[in-house]
């Protein structure tokens, strides 16, 4: 069996880990914009170029006689990749183009959401003009999140009162939004994020365990928003600090958005989904995206014991509801990304890391490399994040203990945030909770 991966970053390291380790052992072939180390030493061939690029990925299926292909992030998907890989009879984990709206079109998601009755849908606006955003704010009294509708690498969303500082700098950014796409006016929510990614077949969603981001770039939680320094979840499926309730809301709220798709486009949502969601006195959505998360992808995918190329094939066969319980290790996991110096705002590109990979093993870690480049055996950085490493343990103590360890295994201008998984970020998490939901 030939297997085509789509991306070069960790999300689909991790994901080429899960495909390499299947009982089926599959060939497996990538399509990347550089040459990630880790994915390429598990690949029989690979091709560097625009992965954004429908005729040129699917051209190198074809060439190859790919038997199906998984695609990675989010930006391939918008460019209906899937779409021409399935015009060609290469079946695809990754929806197609417009079912993928579900994360490219924000303005498409909320009207969806408002359309079908999705609980968990914010008050929001969608303009295209400045003054009626500034209008609809003013009028309102509260504070907003101003949001571009399209893709922005996690990095586009900006919160009155946090990133906003005052009325001038929130119109001077709705009109740096609109110039070059609508803007999305959100209630500001408050609470804990979570996030649930799952499998989804079309009428299926299966579900796995929940984990949390961290997207500011700096320890306390601080600073500017990035695409994700770190993540962990706990044993089993839930998160110390919320409850199985709250999971179960969350899966609820994407079968019903899953079904809203199918109703609204004609087309079944068929690859990953990843409901990004916040806990305060309800389950609220912050918002969806088309693929699974990056860095959460690394947590749930490292744990994952379920043969990960017969749930590829289901989830193309329509057949997912044949796979009863999806199987993990019961293991707490932490990662943490190691980013250029100056990122996200300055970052320092094109720098080389030295990379202990037999201590990271031997400390019983993993590497996923991210957006690096190796050129003649060397690795060198780009201007977004380098590498991701995953602690394992039976605590998300012990786990923190492990990755903390294992980032200290790379070497070079990079950084990363030490307090991912800390005991005092998790009792934190512990009392925001009880303040949410009034309890003493």
């Amino acid at each position: 069996m030939k297997i085509l991966l789509i991306g070069n970053g960790a999300r689909e390291h991790a994901i080429a880990c899960a495909l390499h380790r299947s009982p089926q052992k599959p060939e497996l072939y990538a399509f990347m914009t550089a040459k990630n180390p880790g994915i390429a030493k598990l690949c029989k061939n690979f091709k560097i170029g625009d992965t954004c690029d429908a005729k040129a990925v699917s051209g190198y299926a074809v060439n190859n006689n790919i038997d199906f292909a998984v695609v990675g992030p989010e930006a391939p998907l918008a460019a209906g990749v899937s779409d021409e890989l399935e015009s060609n009879g290469i079946g695809c984990v990754g929806p197609k183009k417009s079912a993928a709206r579900i994360e490219t079109d924000k303005a498409f998601a909320r009207n969806l959401m408002k359309k079908y009755n999705i609980p968990g849908t914010p008050e929001f606006g969608v303009f295209t003009g400045a003054s009626g955003a500034v209008e609809f704010i003013k009028n309102s009294g509260k504070e907003w999140a101003v949001k571009p509708a399209g893709l922005t690498g996690g990095k586009g969303v900006k919160i009155m009162g946090e990133h906003l500082k005052n009325p001038d700098e929130t119109e001077n950014y709705i009109k740096e939004v609109l110039n070059s796409d609508r803007v999305v006016i959100e209630e500001k929510l408050t609470g804990e994020e979570f996030t649930i990614q799952a499998f989804v077949d079309g009428k299926t969603v299966l579900g796995t365990p929940m984990v949390q981001d961290h997207k500011r770039a700096y320890e306390g939680d601080v600073g500017p928003n990035t695409g994700g320094m770190g993540s962990y979840s706990d044993k089993g499926y839930i998160l110390p600090f919320l409850t199985q309730d709250d999971y179960d809301i969350g899966i609820k709220i994407m079968e019903q958005a899953v079904s809203a798709i199918k109703e609204e486009t004609g087309v079944e949502y068929k690859g990953f989904l990843y409901g990004q969601f916040i806990a305060g006195k309800d389950i609220m959505v912050i918002e969806f995206n088309a693929r699974f998360g990056d860095p959460e992808a690394m947590n749930t995918i490292s744990i994952i014991t379920s043969d990960f190329v017969e749930i590829c094939k289901k989830i193309i066969n329509g057949n997912l509801n044949e796979i009863e319980n999806l199987e993990f290790k019961n293991k707490a996991t932490v990662c943490k990304y190691l980013v250029p110096e100056g990122y996200p705002e300055n970052p320092k590109a094109n720098r080389e890391l030295a990379v202990d990979e037999n201590k990271i093993n031997e400390l019983g870690a993993l590497i996923y490399y991210a957006a690096v480049n190796e050129e003649e055996g060397k690795i060198y950085t780009s201007s977004s994040r380098a590498a991701g490493v995953v602690g394992i343990a039976d605590t998300i103590t012990e786990a923190e203990k492990i990755a903390e360890s294992a980032a200290g295994c790379v070497k070079g201008d990079v950084f990363h945030r030490k307090d991912i998984g800390t005991d005092a970020l998790v009792r934190k998490r512990f009392e925001n909770m009880k303040k949410f939901r009034g309890e003493n």
